[in-house]
């Protein structure tokens, strides 16, 4: 389907085509905002007041459901995303394992406690679902990514509005399908398919009691300002980076190369976790540049199902694909000199070519966040400098540094400021056991994976006793005295 039929089909409704064929896959109508909101507001209280173990073990069933169809699953996130087939297993894998996490993390995140004290009493400390949250997805991990907002928030008792990515709502419907086929309520969470209007809608819904976001800094903070008048509404906002990759002194350059490929090009550039920006120490850059050459070489770009399997895929759809394309040439036309060229090898598909590019001493370089398979070469004179230029970003999300010294890890770690921090591994690849989240534009410190718990509940603490017991020690006056 071309651009303007594609337009057209739009008008009416919502349409979803595969990027690596243009062939549709999808399209549904566009949804109602206040629909769906009030659909799970009549639902919550009767979800809310089951027990935890029941919900716990329904939750376990959704696991058990998406496992049975793990294949299907796959197959329709590669055809929607075009990302390769083997990646897409993993993230099917990913949306399995996330229950049993958030399991976990729910028992020692937000625990019952009981607390002795003076007389007898007792403190207790319990936590309480927040209500209705909407849950916005983005499109680069269409399950995995609402499913770890989705998964913990179901857990605490909240009912939830989910609204896919409008470039992905055959795998935002396929998750929410498989929520219910286990048994989730079908008011408990419910789907808005539909468009960035749609999104704004929900957000805006009055009767909303929080909202969970993965996407674009921009996005994220448009609703910051929106929700800047709501204190009483929680908002975790999960954003994109602009992240650093330090190459220093290491002996083990081959190895180095791979994990500055695999951070930079993964899903095609398109993770929010991808290194942007390599670091590297002017005069001793030479081999590991021809390392990551020579892999960039051999790098298979291909559709999701070919064989061998590829390394990358296309980008999520043309739009996405000019845009990465503009940002090369802005690179381009400010005085940075390509070593590996961004090209589109087919015509009217939005493929890309792994890039790499030396952008040292360009004036007025843009901190942004190039969503797709570029990588900026910065050369720095020492390690001091590699560390301010790690920080030379408004963003805060991932830095890795790959070097064979303890002490300059330690102080990598102190120094740089980011959520994550890796020593010897890629910048890409977080942990779903650990808390994930950035500084800076990258979030607004509610970090989610593990700590996803922590935004999906409220503390309560109650002091308690038996029987009322009280006492007036000052301030009255003694009945048996008289005035004067």
């Amino acid at each position: 389907m071309n651009r303007q039929a594609e337009a057209s089909a739009q008008q009416s409704g919502l349409v979803s085509t595969d990027p690596a064929t243009g062939e549709r896959i999808w399209s549904g109508d566009i949804g109602d905002a206040a629909a769906e909101v009030a659909a799970a507001r009549a639902a919550w209280p009767e979800w809310a007041a089951h027990s935890l173990a029941y919900r716990i073990e329904t939750l376990r069933r959704f696991a058990n459901v998406v496992r049975q169809k793990d294949t299907e699953f796959a197959e329709l996130i590669s055809r929607e995303t075009g990302k390769p087939f083997w990646e897409a297993r993993t993230e099917v894998g990913a949306v399995i394992n996330k229950v049993e996490i958030s399991i976990n993390a729910y028992a020692e995140r937000t625990p019952q406690r009981r607390l002795e004290a003076a007389m007898g009493n007792k403190v207790a400390v319990r936590h309480k679902p927040h209500g209705v949250l909407a849950v916005l997805g983005p499109y680069n991990f269409p399950a995995h990514l609402p499913n770890g907002h989705i998964v913990p928030a179901l857990i605490a008792g909240n009912a939830i509005v989910f609204k896919p990515s409008e470039k992905t709502p055959a795998t935002g419907e396929f998750l929410v399908g498989c929520f219910h086929e286990a048994g989730v309520p079908e008011g408990v969470i419910r789907l808005l398919i539909g468009g960035p209007d749609e999104g704004r809608a929900l957000a805006g819904q009055p009767e909303i009691d929080g909202l969970l976001f993965t996407g674009s800094a921009r996005a994220g903070q448009s609703l910051h300002q929106q929700f800047s008048d709501m204190p009483h509404k929680i908002l975790a906002l999960e954003l994109g980076g602009n992240n650093p990759l330090v190459v220093w002194r290491s002996k083990h350059i081959e190895a180095a190369a791979m994990i500055a490929v695999q951070s930079a090009y993964l899903t095609a550039g398109q993770r929010c976790t991808a290194a942007r920006r390599l670091i590297v120490e002017q005069g001793q850059e030479e081999e590991l540049l021809s390392d990551i050459q020579n892999l960039i070489d051999r790098m298979i770009v291909d559709h999701p199902f070919a064989d061998p399997q590829p390394f990358m895929g296309p980008v999520i759809d043309d739009l996405a694909a000019d845009h990465v394309q503009d940002q090369w040439l802005n690179l381009m036309m400010k005085g940075a000199k390509p070593l590996r060229r961004l090209d589109r090898p087919f015509d009217e598909r939005p493929y890309l070519t792994p890039a790499l590019i030396d952008v040292t001493g360009i004036k007025d370089r843009p901190d942004e966040e190039i969503f797709g398979p570029v990588l900026q070469v910065i050369r720095v004179k020492d390690f001091d400098a590699a560390i301010d230029e790690a920080n030379n970003t408004r963003f805060g999300l991932a830095a890795s540094l790959i070097g064979d010294s303890p002490a300059e890890y330690d102080r990598f770690w102190a120094n740089v400021r980011a959520g994550v921090i890796n020593w010897n591994k890629p910048t890409n690849g977080a942990p779903s056991t650990a808390p994930f989240g950035g500084l800076g534009a990258s979030g607004n410190h509610r970090p989610s994976a593990f700590y996803a718990a922590d935004y999906c509940a409220y503390p309560v603490t109650s002091s308690e006793a038996d029987r009322p017991r009280a006492s007036l020690g000052e301030g009255l006056r003694d009945p048996n005295m008289q005035e004067d």
